[in-house]
Order: C-alpha cells, then sequence, then structure tokens
C-alpha cells in the first residue's frame, strides 16, 4: 500500500529538477500524476517512466505564464481522471531582461519585474485557483508550493525574491481561508539543488563559476548541494492523508 494509493496529482513544471522528482515521488506511493510545463518531450518522458514503474502518467503541455492554458490543463487531467487530489506548484525560475542590469534593483526593467513575478507567484495562484473547487466538492486536497531559501531572506534577484516572498504569504493566506474544506497549503522550500537552474546561475559567474558553486554548497552546513530528488519524501508526507495536520507552514529541506 503506497501513501497516495487512489489520488490524483497534478505537477506543474513536472518535466525535470525538483517538479519530476516530486512526480516521480508521488507515483511511486501509488499517486496518477500529471506532469505540465511547456517543454512536452520531457514531460512525456516522465510520464513514460511513470508508467514503466506501474503508474499512471500524463503529460500535459502547458504554459505556466498563459491563464488559458492552466486552465485548459486542470481540464484536461479532470477530464482524464476525474478530480485532482494534490497540486505541487513547481514552476518557475528567472526571466532574463534585456540589458544586463535590467534585474538590479536600480535598473529593474518594469516587463521583467512583472514576468518574473508571473512566473514564480501569479502561475501558482492561478493553478491553485483551477483546483480548489474540484478539492472544495471533495472537501479533500493537498496543495503544495516550492519558495526557495529566498522566500525566507534577501540576497537573490529582486523579482525573484519578490516572487517567492509572496508565495509564502499566498500559502499561509490560502491555508486558512480552506482548512474547513478539509484542504492543506504549505511551501516547501529548496536550498541550493542541484538544477538546470542552479546550474545556470553558476555559468552566468563565467570564469568564477566553480566558486559560485562551491560559495552555495558552503550556504548549509552539510556544505554540499541537494540533488532534486531530496525533495520527494517531504513532498509525498504533506501530500498524504495523514498529514492534514500540517498547514500554512513553510519548510525548508536545505541541507541545514
Amino acid at each position: 500500500m503506497g501513501k497516495l494509493d487512489g489520488r490524483v496529482a497534478l505537477v506543474t513544471g513536472g518535466g525535470r529538477g525538483i517538479g519530476r522528482a516530486i512526480a516521480l515521488g508521488f507515483a511511486g506511493e501509488g499517486c496518477t500524476v500529471a506532469v505540465s510545463s511547456r517543454t512536452l518531450p520531457e514531460l512525456e518522458a516522465v510520464a513514460a517512466e511513470i508508467d514503466a514503474a506501474g503508474g499512471k502518467g500524463l503529460a500535459v503541455k502547458a504554459d505556466a505564464m498563459s491563464y488559458e492554458e492552466i486552465k485548459a490543463s486542470v481540464q484536461k487531467v479532470v477530464a482524464e481522471f476525474g478530480t485532482i487530489h494534490i497540486l505541487a506548484n513547481v514552476a518557475g525560475g528567472v526571466l532574463l531582461a534585456e540589458t544586463p542590469e535590467g534585474l538590479s534593483s536600480v535598473g529593474h526593467e518594469d516587463q521583467a519585474f512583472i514576468d518574473n513575478l508571473s512566473l514564480n507567484l501569479i502561475s501558482a495562484q492561478r493553478a491553485c485557483r483551477e483546483v480548489l473547487p474540484h478539492m472544495a466538492k471533495q472537501q479533500y486536497g493537498r496543495i503544495i508550493n516550492i519558495g526557495s531559501g529566498y522566500a525566507k531572506r534577501g540576497g537573490g534577484l529582486i523579482s525573484y525574491t519578490a516572487a517567492k516572498h509572496g508565495i509564502v504569504g499566498l500559502t499561509r493566506a490560502m491555508a486558512t481561508e480552506v482548512t474547513e474544506l478539509g484542504i492543506t497549503v504549505n511551501c516547501l522550500c529548496p536550498g541550493w539543488t542541484n538544477t538546470q537552474l542552479s546550474r545556470w546561475g553558476f555559468d552566468l559567474q563565467g570564469e568564477g563559476a566553480e566558486a559560485a558553486r562551491i560559495a552555495a554548497a558552503s550556504e548549509n552546513i552539510q556544505n554540499r548541494l541537494l540533488e532534486p530528488e531530496e525533495l520527494a519524501p517531504m513532498a509525498v508526507l504533506l501530500a498524504a492523508e495523514h498529514s492534514y495536520g500540517i498547514t500554512g507552514q513553510v519548510i525548508s529541506v536545505d541541507g541545514g
């Protein structure tokens, strides 16, 4: 018996990195899992991996910055599997500006700020808005929003950091409103993790890429980057039926 037998999950940003790891973690506990993102081949590979292990996977192409595509992706999952019990909002990242100074506090471009908030915060709220009626109808739901170390402190790019702080506020406010419906909402904050986004950030340092990686690893007491798969056990716990007492929380998996 798996911890998530009979449940249906939607994982946004599920084609790689943390999203892929969480999707596979859910599937390993008996959950039917739909994964969404803009890159269909990656999604199909994850869905095939789930199917090959004896589970049920579904690839749903959707741009997290498009409300219409988010809405359509939820509708597709519900049409295929009848409902959604679990939502993991993993989609996110950093969108570049037109100039090198376009993401700085002094020279931040207006559109770049809006776009980064849309990708990292507004997309999560929209996905929640679409799945919550289904969760409310069945009086059961688990929402897991992915934050960041920068969700609790400064130091990152201001648009990304502002969005991740917003994820914390969204989590806490929503948890308060939906608790009587049998729904929990939590924020899972990774530390520096070995993902494409982190590697891209290090590579931007040019000759200093290795020094940047070492500096990132030194920010936790284990002195290392985490692997995406290390986020999955906590996500499974937060998605499980017996975790109803955990809601409105900001939980770190960051190496200490």
